[in-house]
């Protein structure tokens, strides 16, 4: 005997469109940051797959698309990422950031000592399992903007004291900054300006954060003036004057103390052929994209000489191939960012809430701003990458959490406002009907 079936109706059956809908319905906080996500996400994917294409050939014997497949497989895992951490309520990282930090601060004094050596600098730990490069000082940052924001929220009331309102906010910025600077010493200071921009926001009294501002400056005051003291113009006439020509050894004894002297010297005085190389060939990138559009995408000329083309100097890549007004683009994106994470902070009712978003947009774009200024020599050359644009990695991932963070407080935000605006709307139509019936009797 034949069992009898039963056939669906076609609307019954889940299709791609209700399932994008569904997923679009939970998906929520601020559209604007999310449409920029996806426009540097695009961009990155562009860009990266330009910028490595040669260097893909020749490693992998003529697949150049294997970092194109590596940075979707980045942007996929991040966006993932971003979606999974803005579904969380945000009152959940008050409660572990200070967990988060105490994690942080061993695991920086590990990478100082112990950490994987890569261009001359203790920044990594590598991942036994999965083999990936860790940078802990992406996660030590995030960290502790999240404890940062909850202590500025607990001291407001004490916030203009020394002893009880200042001291413990700065000295977790002054341990982290500490031991970052070592090994990254533009990293170190990035992250201390963000974080005294975010404790004047937060109210603390403009003589403290001068007080640390003075004493900062005294390491780059030495840095700088060792620079000048033992520069000497015979000794840098050849092309690409390397470290050990231009620093005397009784400095480079110091860890990267030499490095940061040698770059203070060549952004001072470096001219025509002892410009170093990378410097060199951002400039000839910038110069070859022009003013209005560029060579076009892919047809970039420089990938094939710029060190580093699709991390730290990808900015000159993209002027190069969108030319100016594709630069002059992305840093209106960047900008209209730090715009909507104002926003967030001015509607969001609760303290911590609001330095959250400010502080995690603040240390982003401040990055961004750094990478390219480097990128057209404003300033020395530093190792910060673009965020989100530059090609996957730890940093790519802790970013995308950042943002992750920042659409959590614009989801509660949004969710506060529409349950306020429901009370109100009951509380109209109760007063209407009261109105009614003391109208009738």
């Amino acid at each position: 005997m034949i069992k009898a079936t039963t056939d669906k109706l076609f609307s019954q059956i889940p299709s791609a469109e209700r399932v994008s809908g569904h997923l679009l319905r939970r998906t929520k906080g601020d559209q604007i940051i999310w449409g920029i996500v996806v426009l540097l996400a695009l961009a990155s994917l562009l860009v990266v797959y330009s910028a490595t294409g040669s260097l893909a050939y020749k490693m992998y014997k003529g697949n150049s698309e294997v970092y194109l497949f590596k940075q979707l497989s980045f942007i996929i895992v991040g966006i993932l990422l971003i979606y999974f951490l803005h579904r969380v309520n945000y009152t959940l990282y008050s409660r572990v950031s200070l967990i988060l930090f105490l994690i942080s601060v061993p695991l920086l004094f590990y990478t100082l000592f112990f950490g994987a050596q890569i261009n001359d600098g203790s920044r990594w730990i590598k991942l036994p399992v999965i083999n990936l490069t860790f940078q802990t000082s992406d996660f030590a940052k995030l960290a502790l903007f999240m404890y940062l924001s909850r202590q500025l929220s607990r001291k407001q009331e004490v916030i203009k004291d020394f002893k009880k309102g200042f001291l413990p906010l700065i000295v977790p910025v002054l341990v982290v900054c500490a031991l970052i600077m070592p090994a990254n010493l533009s990293n170190a200071l990035l992250t201390g300006a963000t974080a005294l921009l975010l404790l004047f926001i937060g109210r603390v009294s403009v003589k403290h954060i001068l007080l640390v501002i003075g004493v900062a400056l005294i390491p780059i005051l030495i840095i700088v003036s060792v620079a000048v003291s033992t520069y000497h113009p015979d000794k840098t006439t050849e092309a690409n004057t390397t470290t050990e020509t231009k620093v005397p050894a009784a400095l480079r004894s110091f860890g990267r103390f030499g490095t940061w002297v040698s770059r203070v010297q060549d952004f001072m005085y470096a001219k025509d052929k002892q410009i170093p190389y990378q410097v060199q060939q951002a400039k000839i990138a910038i110069a070859n994209g022009g003013i209005l559009f560029g060579r076009g995408p892919g047809n970039s000329l420089q990938r094939n000489y710029l060190p580093q083309a699709y991390n730290d100097f990808i900015y000159s890549i993209i002027i190069e191939e969108y030319g100016l007004l594709g630069g002059a683009f992305i840093i209106f994106i960047y900008v209209l960012f730090l715009f909507r994470c104002i926003r967030i902070f001015r509607r969001c009712p609760y303290a911590f809430g609001a330095f959250l978003a400010l502080g995690l947009s603040f240390t982003l774009v401040i990055q961004a701003i750094a990478n390219m200024a480097v990128n057209v020599n404003i300033v020395p050359v530093t190792g910060v990458t673009l965020p989100l644009v530059s090609m996957g990695g730890s940093s790519f991932l802790f970013t995308c959490a950042a943002i992750g963070i920042v659409l959590s407080v614009a989801r509660n935000v949004e969710q506060m406002e529409g349950n306020e605006e429901k009370i109100k709307e009951v509380n109209d139509n109760k007063e209407a009907e009261n109105a009614g019936a003391a109208a009738l009797a």
